[in-house]
């Protein structure tokens, strides 16, 4: 590696540099060339840090000293609920869901109550699809279920159609006590949601207001829901902590992680990379993949730059699983069109192993196996890909993790969060808003007749006047 990091997480990018078997790879003098622009995204970004817009970042020590009011409130639910369900969609899911499934035991709402230091089961619902939202009922007690519905605005159509029918149920099911089935995570001072937490008293927490869904996981959205599962938020936030540290405080495109990471990006969009694929090598790492996903494209998919220009950038996030997507996605990245560019999660040391039985009367085809483990299996299959793909002269990089713990993902949290900001910057694009999205949400409140979208309503049944359709 070029230079060794500290607290746990590093960055091993010689898959994308240039060597003897990949000729057409990065040179340390091109990643340096774009240090002035580099130095100019820092300055930018940290006047905007100091002028209170980055709060993803600046706002860390205040949800740091919110710890022990959240671990007090998970505590006394966790003591009389038995499931935990989250309502919400895009960040406010994928977070909540994605650190859940990092630190906690793959299997965790099948293992009996003991054997999950007695926390609530937990769900997330992400979507609207009726037949899910109704067997999730068919499968738990509403009675002994703590609802956290999360919308910033209360204007989330999918979460708040989810949060009338469950407060229905519960109203049905719980009577006059139905209001301590209901913690909401809103706007500190406006929106929809709030007033009805104050008139029905419903426990709150608040969404900082400088924080969008997509940048939201550490703060209570996603800390709340880690906190009742049992999870250490504490070092979670140490370890965003560090790294935020770490990236606002050091310059230089090999010293400082984020710089690293979005001149590789940069570079490899600029060359025609427009695919950029996250492929975690550990299960639990699955759903960090959608966080991902979301974040990166919803954060720098743009039209317009910021003088109003068209520009139409951003690369498409694809996400995988390493050693799944071996059989599934790398035929494609290693033979198919030079347009993606690679980033593989590993973990240096796995907190379980499992030995493969050696039995010396099976073909050497099998035999082999026999006495090594999965996690040496697993490193095996990962170290062939990125051979693969160097031989195939295709770009790629790990992110490494030296265990999986809170400290490590907290640190990977902020780090991609901070790519992300430094990528908007290089492209001169708003990497904070999300307008494509907001044009969808306003067609939907046409559709379901919300006053003041008349005529948007209008314009959409006018689109599909003339359909083109073929049906068995």
């Amino acid at each position: 590696m070029e230079n060794q990091v500290r607290s746990g997480l590093g960055i091993d990018y010689t898959g994308m540099m240039s060597n003897s078997q990949n000729p057409s790879g990065f040179t340390k003098a091109e990643l340096q060339s774009l240090q002035i622009e580099l130095d100019r995204a820092q300055t930018s970004l940290q006047s905007r840090w100091e002028a209170g817009e980055l709060d993803f970042s600046k706002l860390l020590v205040s949800m740091k000293a919110q710890v022990p009011e959240i671990i007090k409130y998970a505590d006394t639910a966790a003591s009389k609920f038995q499931n935990f369900v989250v309502l919400g969609i895009g960040g406010s899911a994928l977070g909540p869901l994605a650190v859940h499934q990092a630190l906690n035991h793959y299997y965790y709402n099948e293992l009996p109550p003991e054997k999950r230091g007695l926390r609530p089961r937990l769900y997330v619902v992400d979507n609207i699809d009726p037949v899910r939202f109704k067997e999730l009922f068919q499968i738990l007690d509403p009675s002994r279920t703590l609802f956290n519905v999360i919308s910033k605005s209360g204007n989330t159509s999918e979460t708040m159609a989810q949060f009338l029918i469950v407060r229905d149920i519960l109203r049905q099911v719980c009577g006059d006590s139905y209001a301590e089935h209901i913690v909401v995570t809103t706007d500190k001072a406006k929106g929809n949601l709030l007033p009805i937490a104050l008139k029905e008293g419903f426990q709150r927490f608040v969404i900082p207001a400088g924080v969008g869904g997509r940048f939201s996981e550490l703060t209570p959205v996603g800390l709340l829901a880690a906190a009742v599962c049992g999870i250490d938020i504490d070092q979670l936030l140490e370890g965003a902590l560090s790294m935020d540290q770490w990236i606002r405080e050091t310059q230089g495109v090999f010293s400082n992680p984020a710089q690293l990471r979005v001149a590789l990006a940069h570079f490899s969009w600029q060359k025609g990379k427009t695919v950029s694929v996250f492929m975690p090598y550990a299960d639990g790492l699955k759903t960090m993949a959608d966080w991902y996903a979301q974040l990166w494209a919803e954060s720098l998919g743009k039209r317009f730059d910021r003088q109003g220009q068209e520009v139409h950038v951003g690369q498409t996030p694809v996400k995988a699983l390493g050693v799944t997507d071996q059989h599934s996605q790398v035929q494609l990245y290693v033979e198919g069109p030079n347009d993606k560019v690679m980033t593989f999660v590993t973990i240096e040391k796995f907190k379980d192993t499992q030995l493969i039985p050696l039995d010396s009367e099976l073909p050497e085809d099998i035999h082999f196996l026999g006495g090594r483990t999965l996690e040496e299996l697993l490193f095996a299959e990962q170290k062939a890909t990125e051979y693969a793909l160097t031989l195939a002269g295709r770009q790629h990089q790990k992110i490494i993790l030296s265990s999986l713990d809170a400290y490590n993902v907290g640190q990977l949290l902020l780090l991609l969060e901070w790519e992300t900001a430094y990528m908007g910057e290089l492209l001169n694009i708003n990497a904070f808003d999300q307008p494509g999205v907001e044009e969808g949400k306003n067609g939907t409140y046409a559709l379901m007749g919300r006053k003041g979208y008349e005529t948007r309503k209008k314009e959409i049944e006018e689109y599909g006047e003339t359909q083109y359709f073929l049906r068995t």
